[in-house]
Protein backbone atom coordinates (compact mmCIF):
# COMPACT_ATOMS: atom_id res chain seq x y z
CA UNK A 1 0.00 0.00 0.00
CA UNK A 2 1.57 3.18 -0.81
CA UNK A 3 0.88 6.65 1.18
CA UNK A 4 -1.18 9.40 -0.60
CA UNK A 5 0.18 12.05 1.64
CA UNK A 6 3.92 12.26 1.89
CA UNK A 7 4.75 13.77 5.91
CA UNK A 8 8.84 13.32 6.01
CA UNK A 9 11.24 11.06 6.81
CA UNK A 10 12.79 9.49 9.88
CA UNK A 11 15.74 7.78 9.91
CA UNK A 12 15.59 7.74 5.96
CA UNK A 13 12.10 6.03 6.08
CA UNK A 14 9.71 7.87 4.42
CA UNK A 15 6.68 8.43 6.31
CA UNK A 16 2.53 8.86 4.58
CA UNK A 17 -0.78 8.54 5.06
CA UNK A 18 -3.36 6.50 3.00
CA UNK A 19 -6.85 8.63 2.38
CA UNK A 20 -8.51 5.56 4.35
CA UNK A 21 -6.62 6.90 7.22
CA UNK A 22 -9.19 9.60 7.87
CA UNK A 23 -11.86 7.14 8.52
CA UNK A 24 -10.14 5.97 11.50
CA UNK A 25 -9.49 8.95 13.16
CA UNK A 26 -13.09 10.19 12.06
CA UNK A 27 -14.64 7.34 14.04
CA UNK A 28 -12.79 7.77 16.88
CA UNK A 29 -12.75 11.36 16.85
CA UNK A 30 -17.03 11.01 16.41
CA UNK A 31 -17.70 8.53 19.08
CA UNK A 32 -15.18 10.23 21.59
CA UNK A 33 -17.27 13.19 21.36
CA UNK A 34 -20.36 11.28 21.04
CA UNK A 35 -19.07 9.26 24.85
CA UNK A 36 -18.23 12.87 26.25
CA UNK A 37 -21.48 14.62 25.44
CA UNK A 38 -23.11 12.05 27.37
CA UNK A 39 -20.51 11.69 30.35
CA UNK A 40 -19.72 15.53 30.83
CA UNK A 41 -22.77 17.13 30.08
CA UNK A 42 -21.04 20.54 31.58
CA UNK A 43 -18.20 20.26 29.16
CA UNK A 44 -19.12 22.78 26.33
CA UNK A 45 -18.71 21.78 22.94
CA UNK A 46 -15.04 23.11 22.39
CA UNK A 47 -13.89 20.66 25.32
CA UNK A 48 -15.64 18.40 23.99
CA UNK A 49 -14.42 18.30 20.29
CA UNK A 50 -11.21 19.67 21.11
CA UNK A 51 -10.15 16.13 23.73
CA UNK A 52 -11.74 14.17 20.65
CA UNK A 53 -9.75 15.43 17.90
CA UNK A 54 -6.27 15.19 20.60
CA UNK A 55 -7.08 11.78 21.31
CA UNK A 56 -6.94 11.03 17.40
CA UNK A 57 -4.15 12.95 16.84
CA UNK A 58 -2.17 11.35 19.37
CA UNK A 59 -3.43 8.04 18.21
CA UNK A 60 -1.29 8.66 14.79
CA UNK A 61 1.49 9.36 17.05
CA UNK A 62 1.32 6.44 18.69
CA UNK A 63 0.43 3.94 15.73
CA UNK A 64 3.54 5.38 14.56
CA UNK A 65 5.84 4.43 17.01
CA UNK A 66 4.45 0.95 16.88
CA UNK A 67 5.18 0.91 12.94
CA UNK A 68 8.28 2.70 13.80
CA UNK A 69 9.54 0.12 16.17
CA UNK A 70 9.00 -2.70 13.49
CA UNK A 71 11.21 -0.80 11.28
CA UNK A 72 13.96 0.28 13.20
CA UNK A 73 14.10 -3.91 14.31
CA UNK A 74 14.00 -4.51 10.84
CA UNK A 75 16.65 -1.95 10.43
CA UNK A 76 18.98 -3.47 12.89
CA UNK A 77 18.49 -7.13 11.45
CA UNK A 78 19.96 -5.74 8.16
CA UNK A 79 16.36 -5.52 5.87
CA UNK A 80 15.68 -2.35 4.02
CA UNK A 81 12.67 -0.60 4.85
CA UNK A 82 11.34 2.33 2.30
CA UNK A 83 8.22 3.58 4.09
CA UNK A 84 5.52 3.20 6.58
CA UNK A 85 2.34 4.21 5.07
CA UNK A 86 -1.07 4.45 7.72
CA UNK A 87 -4.19 3.85 6.60
CA UNK A 88 -7.57 2.56 8.11
CA UNK A 89 -6.85 -0.58 9.86
CA UNK A 90 -3.54 0.58 11.13
CA UNK A 91 -0.09 0.63 9.65
CA UNK A 92 2.15 -1.09 7.32
CA UNK A 93 5.67 -1.07 7.26
CA UNK A 94 7.10 -1.44 3.79
CA UNK A 95 10.27 -3.84 4.30
CA UNK A 96 11.71 -4.49 0.84
CA UNK A 97 12.97 -8.20 1.48
CA UNK A 98 10.98 -10.91 4.14
CA UNK A 99 13.67 -12.14 7.07
CA UNK A 100 16.15 -14.70 6.86
CA UNK A 101 15.51 -16.24 9.88
CA UNK A 102 13.29 -17.05 12.35
CA UNK A 103 14.39 -15.53 15.53
CA UNK A 104 14.69 -12.24 13.35
CA UNK A 105 10.82 -12.32 12.19
CA UNK A 106 9.88 -13.17 15.67
CA UNK A 107 11.74 -9.84 16.85
CA UNK A 108 10.44 -7.87 14.54
CA UNK A 109 6.72 -9.21 14.31
CA UNK A 110 6.53 -8.56 18.32
CA UNK A 111 8.08 -5.42 19.00
CA UNK A 112 5.13 -3.70 17.30
CA UNK A 113 2.56 -4.98 19.43
CA UNK A 114 5.06 -4.65 22.64
CA UNK A 115 5.40 -0.90 22.22
CA UNK A 116 1.53 -0.45 21.82
CA UNK A 117 1.25 -2.42 25.19
CA UNK A 118 3.95 -0.49 27.03
CA UNK A 119 2.41 3.01 25.61
CA UNK A 120 -1.33 2.11 26.92
CA UNK A 121 -0.06 1.02 29.92
CA UNK A 122 2.52 3.29 30.88
CA UNK A 123 -0.56 6.24 30.09
CA UNK A 124 -3.06 4.57 32.50
CA UNK A 125 -0.82 4.20 35.35
CA UNK A 126 -0.20 8.05 34.93
CA UNK A 127 -3.90 8.21 34.45
CA UNK A 128 -4.08 6.22 37.36
CA UNK A 129 -1.71 8.30 39.97
CA UNK A 130 -4.02 11.21 39.35
CA UNK A 131 -6.52 9.30 41.02
CA UNK A 132 -8.78 7.15 38.43
CA UNK A 133 -9.89 4.24 38.70
CA UNK A 134 -12.08 1.47 37.29
CA UNK A 135 -15.38 2.38 36.69
CA UNK A 136 -15.06 5.98 36.66
CA UNK A 137 -14.38 8.60 33.97
CA UNK A 138 -11.59 10.90 34.76
CA UNK A 139 -12.57 14.92 35.86
CA UNK A 140 -10.31 17.12 33.63
CA UNK A 141 -10.03 16.94 29.63
CA UNK A 142 -6.15 15.74 29.81
CA UNK A 143 -6.84 13.11 32.28
CA UNK A 144 -9.79 11.70 29.62
CA UNK A 145 -7.01 12.28 26.52
CA UNK A 146 -4.44 10.14 28.52
CA UNK A 147 -7.19 7.85 29.48
CA UNK A 148 -8.54 6.98 26.12
CA UNK A 149 -5.35 6.95 24.47
CA UNK A 150 -4.12 4.18 26.88
CA UNK A 151 -7.29 2.39 26.25
CA UNK A 152 -7.00 2.52 22.49
CA UNK A 153 -2.80 1.10 22.78
CA UNK A 154 -3.87 -1.76 25.04
CA UNK A 155 -5.92 -2.78 22.49
CA UNK A 156 -4.37 -2.52 19.47
CA UNK A 157 -1.70 -4.40 21.20
CA UNK A 158 -3.73 -7.41 22.50
CA UNK A 159 -6.15 -6.89 18.48
CA UNK A 160 -2.02 -7.30 16.75
CA UNK A 161 -1.31 -10.18 19.32
CA UNK A 162 -4.57 -12.02 17.43
CA UNK A 163 -2.68 -15.08 15.43
CA UNK A 164 -4.49 -14.41 12.56
CA UNK A 165 -1.54 -14.00 9.36
CA UNK A 166 -0.65 -11.23 8.44
CA UNK A 167 -1.37 -9.51 11.59
CA UNK A 168 1.79 -9.47 14.07
CA UNK A 169 0.35 -12.64 15.84
CA UNK A 170 -0.05 -14.28 12.85
CA UNK A 171 3.55 -13.23 12.09
CA UNK A 172 5.25 -14.11 15.50
CA UNK A 173 3.65 -17.41 15.04
CA UNK A 174 4.73 -18.15 11.97
CA UNK A 175 8.05 -17.64 13.35
CA UNK A 176 7.32 -20.18 16.47
CA UNK A 177 6.18 -22.76 13.49
CA UNK A 178 9.68 -22.25 11.46
CA UNK A 179 11.80 -22.25 14.56
CA UNK A 180 10.07 -25.66 15.29
CA UNK A 181 9.80 -27.25 11.48
CA UNK A 182 13.33 -25.16 9.97
CA UNK A 183 11.05 -24.65 6.92
CA UNK A 184 10.15 -21.18 6.41
CA UNK A 185 7.67 -21.84 3.45
CA UNK A 186 5.66 -24.70 5.97
CA UNK A 187 5.33 -21.94 8.26
CA UNK A 188 3.92 -19.41 6.02
CA UNK A 189 1.02 -21.78 4.77
CA UNK A 190 0.08 -22.99 8.25
CA UNK A 191 0.33 -19.56 9.69
CA UNK A 192 -1.36 -17.97 6.85
CA UNK A 193 -4.11 -21.22 6.96
CA UNK A 194 -4.88 -20.57 10.55
CA UNK A 195 -4.78 -16.57 9.84
CA UNK A 196 -8.10 -17.70 6.95
CA UNK A 197 -9.90 -19.11 10.09
CA UNK A 198 -9.17 -16.37 12.26
CA UNK A 199 -11.00 -14.05 9.58
CA UNK A 200 -14.09 -16.39 8.87
CA UNK A 201 -14.47 -16.22 13.15
CA UNK A 202 -14.51 -12.35 12.76
CA UNK A 203 -16.84 -12.45 9.98
CA UNK A 204 -19.13 -14.65 11.33
CA UNK A 205 -19.54 -12.91 14.70
CA UNK A 206 -19.63 -9.38 12.72
CA UNK A 207 -22.42 -10.51 10.71
CA UNK A 208 -23.99 -12.33 14.04
CA UNK A 209 -23.84 -8.77 16.08
CA UNK A 210 -25.52 -6.85 13.21
CA UNK A 211 -27.93 -9.01 12.20
CA UNK A 212 -29.06 -10.01 15.97
CA UNK A 213 -28.31 -6.89 17.84
CA UNK A 214 -28.43 -4.03 14.82
CA UNK A 215 -25.05 -3.14 15.64
CA UNK A 216 -22.93 -1.15 12.92
CA UNK A 217 -19.50 -2.24 15.28
CA UNK A 218 -20.59 -5.64 13.68
CA UNK A 219 -20.06 -4.55 10.34
CA UNK A 220 -16.68 -3.14 11.17
CA UNK A 221 -15.62 -6.56 12.50
CA UNK A 222 -16.78 -8.28 9.33
CA UNK A 223 -15.36 -6.31 7.19
CA UNK A 224 -11.65 -6.32 9.28
CA UNK A 225 -12.59 -9.92 8.80
CA UNK A 226 -12.64 -9.88 5.23
CA UNK A 227 -9.55 -7.50 5.08
CA UNK A 228 -7.60 -10.60 7.10
CA UNK A 229 -9.10 -12.94 4.64
CA UNK A 230 -7.84 -11.48 1.55
CA UNK A 231 -4.60 -10.80 3.27
CA UNK A 232 -3.90 -14.23 4.32
CA UNK A 233 -4.73 -15.66 0.93
CA UNK A 234 -2.43 -13.26 -0.97
CA UNK A 235 0.34 -14.47 1.39
CA UNK A 236 -0.46 -18.08 0.85
CA UNK A 237 -0.04 -17.66 -2.90
CA UNK A 238 3.33 -15.62 -2.19
CA UNK A 239 4.13 -18.23 -1.21
CA UNK A 240 3.88 -20.43 -4.22
CA UNK A 241 5.59 -17.36 -5.88
CA UNK A 242 8.73 -17.78 -4.18
CA UNK A 243 8.73 -21.43 -4.03
CA UNK A 244 8.27 -21.20 -7.91
CA UNK A 245 10.85 -18.46 -8.68
CA UNK A 246 13.17 -19.60 -6.15
CA UNK A 247 16.80 -20.72 -7.46
CA UNK A 248 15.50 -19.38 -11.24
CA UNK A 249 17.43 -16.45 -12.52
CA UNK A 250 15.84 -13.48 -15.27
CA UNK A 251 17.51 -15.11 -17.99
CA UNK A 252 15.05 -18.62 -17.37
CA UNK A 253 12.20 -16.16 -17.31
CA UNK A 254 12.49 -13.25 -19.83
CA UNK A 255 10.97 -13.02 -22.96
CA UNK A 256 13.90 -13.28 -25.37
CA UNK A 257 11.92 -13.68 -28.63
CA UNK A 258 10.72 -10.14 -28.44
CA UNK A 259 9.56 -9.19 -32.37
CA UNK A 260 10.95 -6.38 -34.09
CA UNK A 261 8.76 -3.38 -35.18
CA UNK A 262 9.84 -0.59 -37.20
CA UNK A 263 9.53 2.90 -35.12
CA UNK A 264 8.10 4.65 -38.05
CA UNK A 265 4.57 2.38 -37.75
CA UNK A 266 1.22 3.40 -36.48
CA UNK A 267 -0.05 2.72 -33.77
CA UNK A 268 -3.02 1.55 -35.69
CA UNK A 269 -1.03 -0.93 -37.84
CA UNK A 270 1.08 -2.07 -34.92
CA UNK A 271 -1.91 -3.21 -33.31
CA UNK A 272 -3.84 -4.83 -36.00
CA UNK A 273 -0.37 -6.29 -37.57
CA UNK A 274 1.50 -7.24 -34.91
CA UNK A 275 -0.18 -6.92 -31.67
CA UNK A 276 -3.19 -8.53 -32.20
CA UNK A 277 -1.44 -11.34 -34.05
CA UNK A 278 1.62 -12.14 -31.68
CA UNK A 279 1.19 -14.34 -28.32
CA UNK A 280 4.12 -11.30 -27.59
CA UNK A 281 3.38 -8.97 -24.93
CA UNK A 282 6.57 -7.09 -25.88
CA UNK A 283 7.89 -5.72 -28.45
CA UNK A 284 11.47 -4.07 -29.78
CA UNK A 285 11.49 -0.97 -31.09
CA UNK A 286 14.39 -0.43 -34.62
CA UNK A 287 15.52 3.00 -35.80
CA UNK A 288 18.16 2.35 -38.47
CA UNK A 289 18.73 -1.07 -37.59
CA UNK A 290 19.62 -0.26 -34.28
CA UNK A 291 17.53 -0.92 -31.07
CA UNK A 292 15.92 2.16 -29.99
CA UNK A 293 13.47 1.14 -27.47
CA UNK A 294 10.62 -1.01 -26.50
CA UNK A 295 6.92 -0.92 -27.47
CA UNK A 296 4.01 -2.41 -25.00
CA UNK A 297 0.09 -2.79 -24.86
CA UNK A 298 0.57 -0.22 -21.80
CA UNK A 299 1.89 2.06 -24.12
CA UNK A 300 -0.49 1.80 -26.71
CA UNK A 301 -3.45 2.37 -24.31
CA UNK A 302 -2.24 6.17 -23.28
CA UNK A 303 -3.20 6.86 -26.92
CA UNK A 304 -6.72 7.33 -27.46
CA UNK A 305 -7.96 5.08 -30.68
CA UNK A 306 -8.83 8.10 -32.64
CA UNK A 307 -5.40 9.44 -32.38
CA UNK A 308 -3.97 6.06 -33.62
CA UNK A 309 -3.18 6.58 -37.40
CA UNK A 310 -1.51 9.94 -36.53
CA UNK A 311 0.93 8.65 -33.77
CA UNK A 312 3.90 6.67 -34.71
CA UNK A 313 5.46 4.06 -32.76
CA UNK A 314 8.69 5.21 -31.98
CA UNK A 315 6.71 8.74 -30.30
CA UNK A 316 4.92 5.86 -27.03
CA UNK A 317 7.70 4.06 -27.20
CA UNK A 318 10.01 3.44 -24.00
CA UNK A 319 13.60 4.35 -25.06
CA UNK A 320 16.13 1.92 -24.19
CA UNK A 321 18.24 4.53 -22.24
CA UNK A 322 15.16 5.05 -19.78
CA UNK A 323 14.61 1.49 -18.86
CA UNK A 324 15.39 -0.12 -15.92
CA UNK A 325 18.14 -2.72 -16.71
CA UNK A 326 19.32 -6.34 -14.75
CA UNK A 327 21.56 -8.73 -16.24
CA UNK A 328 20.48 -12.23 -17.22
CA UNK A 329 21.96 -14.08 -14.13
CA UNK A 330 20.63 -11.99 -11.65
CA UNK A 331 18.16 -14.27 -9.22
CA UNK A 332 14.81 -13.76 -10.33
CA UNK A 333 13.50 -13.04 -7.07
CA UNK A 334 15.87 -10.08 -7.16
CA UNK A 335 14.42 -8.48 -10.07
CA UNK A 336 10.50 -9.02 -8.19
CA UNK A 337 12.03 -7.30 -5.12
CA UNK A 338 13.57 -4.34 -8.03
CA UNK A 339 9.91 -4.59 -9.67
CA UNK A 340 8.00 -4.16 -6.67
CA UNK A 341 10.15 -1.34 -4.65
CA UNK A 342 10.34 0.68 -7.74
CA UNK A 343 6.42 0.11 -9.12
CA UNK A 344 7.97 -1.61 -12.35
CA UNK A 345 5.90 -3.48 -14.91
CA UNK A 346 9.30 -4.53 -17.04
CA UNK A 347 12.49 -4.69 -16.74
CA UNK A 348 14.84 -4.46 -19.78
CA UNK A 349 18.33 -7.52 -19.81
CA UNK A 350 20.83 -6.40 -21.29
CA UNK A 351 24.67 -7.84 -21.58
CA UNK A 352 27.44 -6.41 -22.71
CA UNK A 353 25.39 -3.70 -23.97
CA UNK A 354 22.72 -6.15 -26.07
CA UNK A 355 19.09 -6.25 -25.35
CA UNK A 356 18.73 -9.82 -24.48
CA UNK A 357 15.21 -9.19 -23.52
CA UNK A 358 12.12 -8.67 -21.32
CA UNK A 359 11.58 -9.37 -17.95
CA UNK A 360 7.61 -8.61 -17.16
CA UNK A 361 5.14 -8.93 -14.63
CA UNK A 362 3.03 -10.78 -17.19
CA UNK A 363 5.97 -13.31 -18.27
CA UNK A 364 6.55 -14.28 -14.39
CA UNK A 365 2.60 -15.22 -14.26
CA UNK A 366 3.04 -17.15 -17.54
CA UNK A 367 6.08 -18.69 -16.03
CA UNK A 368 4.30 -19.92 -12.83
CA UNK A 369 1.20 -21.20 -14.44
CA UNK A 370 3.35 -23.27 -16.60
CA UNK A 371 6.13 -24.80 -14.37
CA UNK A 372 4.40 -24.50 -10.99
CA UNK A 373 0.38 -25.16 -11.93
CA UNK A 374 -0.30 -22.32 -9.76
CA UNK A 375 -3.34 -20.88 -12.32
CA UNK A 376 -4.88 -17.97 -10.67
CA UNK A 377 -3.17 -17.87 -6.95
CA UNK A 378 -0.35 -16.35 -8.75
CA UNK A 379 -1.78 -12.77 -9.61
CA UNK A 380 -0.27 -11.55 -6.35
CA UNK A 381 2.59 -11.31 -7.94
CA UNK A 382 1.79 -7.90 -10.11
CA UNK A 383 0.54 -6.70 -6.71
Amino acid sequence: MRSNIKLGHIAGIEIGLHFSWFIIAFLIAFSLAAHFHSVRPGWNEAVVWGVSIATSVLFFITLLLHELAHSLVAKSRGLKVRAITLFALGGVSQIESEASDASSEFWIAIVGPLTSLVIGFVLLGIVRSWGWGLGREPVTPLASVLLWLGYINVLLGVFNMIPGFPLDGGRVFRAIVWWITKKPEKSTRIAAKTGEVVAFLFILYGLFQFFMHANFGGLWLAFIGWFLLEASRSSYAQVGIVSGLRDHRVADIMESNCTQVEGYLSLRDFVDHYLLHSGSRCFVVAQNNHVAGIVTPNEVRKVSRENWDQTSVQSVMRPLGDLRTVPPDMPALKAVELMNRENLNQLAVVSDGNLLGIFSRGQILRFLQLHSGMGEDSHDVAA
